[in-house]
């Protein structure tokens, strides 16, 4: 059989392991940096945990699990007709499990049992993999790695601003510079509905505004049309959500659309409030944009909402996250709010891979080989190799007999900076030739002397 991948999968090389670690690190020390605590949860969640969540579209893109054994015996056993089964009434019955989506719901549900044990507000990072059943394309696969912060426990909008500054932080440390961060408000879209006569509707808007990046503003129009938004609504939405300007000149204009909406004019005061709270923390982040074309397509979101978006590179949106207001109450814990952030790590690769941000790393993980003519050299070497490991120095010795040409071309292959060359001399004088692969430069020095050497 010829060997494969499934497709939106990939296999690291350890040279790219290198990279994402890096990645990794600068991220889980900024959030360490604003106080968030790690934690982990499962891969596998219940469905009913799951679905709801995401609307329709994303309710589809989660990977079910086939229940053990005869998962069609349930069926079967309630005489239902297989063949003409609507699935998702089938679906029940066969699979109760699935992969994480995102850890945004996982985290929820994980609050919500242990709230007896949490002190609220409650700052937590995860950063473990998801998976989404989506059509693999670039920057877009399903499986990927997402890394999240969120706070719960508090609707105080400091949270978004520290969000914000986190944003700026992470990207800026990461070497990237032109990059944009949007900023909106799901109270100013519900409002945007109830004035252009769609309330009721924020969803579908919402799920059709989201892909305007993907499909332009003719292909929202057409998918509107299609979800039932009256062509008169259409209308009157595409001029509001196209407006460009300034953060003043963006209020500006949404305060007088909004004027007869209560709940658009709140998300108003709550964008204002962040902007003011960033500006206290006497940060400046030029790169902070209000867009009210940003809806971001996950239902649970009620406030804030985030994008990021590296403007030199070709990629969708690196960074998105937002306020939910009442996540938990889906599982029995009402009024507890919450607002969190999540970093793409597979497209934050592809951009750095694209536009050549990644320092230079070790090309091995080993500093010395040891290398050796026969059994007692050999052994010889492994004292050697004992004591560099004591001293933390990542060494390794050539695992057979072999000729000292081959053990070279094996540390050549490898970018090992060091060789160690063990013969019957050395042993008889406990000494060791060391040879630097990089300038060429052999020494005959005592074992020793070693570490001063490599060091």
């Amino acid at each position: 059989m010829k060997p494969s991948l499934p497709k939106g999968t990939r296999d690291f090389s350890p040279s790219q392991l290198q990279k994402r670690d890096y990645i990794f690190e600068i991220i889980k020390n900024i959030f360490k940096k604003f106080a968030f605590a790690p934690i982990e949860t499962p891969t596998i969640e219940n469905l009913s945990v799951l679905t709801g969540k995401y609307g329709d579209e994303g309710d589809q893109l989660i990977f079910k699990i086939l229940n053990s054994g005869d998962y069609l015996l349930e069926a079967k056993n309630k005489n239902i007709d297989l063949q003409n089964i609507d699935i998702k009434k089938l679906l029940p019955l066969i699979s109760e499990k699935a992969l994480r989506y995102d850890l945004t719901v996982p985290f929820a549900r994980y609050v919500v049992m242990n709230r007896n044990d949490i002190t609220f507000p409650f700052k937590r990072f995860q950063i473990q993999p998801v998976w989404r059943a989506d059509r693999p394309q670039k920057g877009r696969y399903r499986e990927f790695y997402q890394c999240d912060a969120d706070v719960i426990g508090t609707d105080s909008l400091i949270c978004e601003a520290e969000i914000v500054l986190m944003i700026q932080e992470v990207l800026v440390t990461l070497g990237l510079k032109n990059f944009e961060i949007k900023i909106n408000n799901r109270k100013i879209l519900s409002g945007i509905t109830e004035i252009i006569g769609a309330f009721g509707k924020e969803a579908d808007i919402c799920t059709a505004i989201d892909k305007i990046d993907k499909i332009g503003i003719d292909g929202v129009k057409k998918e509107l049309i299609e979800r039932e938004i009256l062509e008169q609504a259409i209308e009157k939405l595409i001029p509001i959500i196209n407006f460009k300007g300034n953060n003043i000149e963006i209020i500006n204009f949404l305060y007088e659309k909004l004027n007869l909406s209560e709940i658009g004019k709140k998300g108003i005061e709550e964008i204002k409030k962040v902007l003011a709270y960033i500006s206290n923390f006497e940060v400046q982040i030029p790169e902070l944009k209000i867009d009210i074309s940003l809806a971001r397509g996950l239902s649970y979101y009620t406030g804030a909402i985030f994008e990021v978006k590296v403007l030199d590179a070709q990629m969708g949106s690196i960074t998105g996250g937002g306020r939910y207001d009442n996540l938990t109450g889906l599982f029995g814990l009402e009024g507890v709010s919450g607002v969190g952030i999540s970093f793409g790590v597979e497209r934050i690769y592809d951009v750095m891979e694209e536009l050549k941000l990644f320092p230079e790393f070790e090309k091995s993980n080993s500093k010395v080989l040891i290398t050796y003519f026969d059994e007692p050299t050999m052994t010889y070497g492994i004292k050697i190799l004992s004591d560099l490991r004591n001293k933390n120095i990542a060494s390794e010795i050539y695992p057979q007999v072999s000729k000292i040409k081959k053990q070279f071309e094996y540390a050549n292959a490898k970018n090992i900076p060091y060789v160690i060359v063990l013969g019957e001399n050395e042993l008889q004088n406990q000494t060791v030739t060391l040879k630097n692969m990089i300038s060429g430069e052999q020494n005959s020095i005592l074992k020793e002397e070693i570490y001063t050497y490599i060091k």
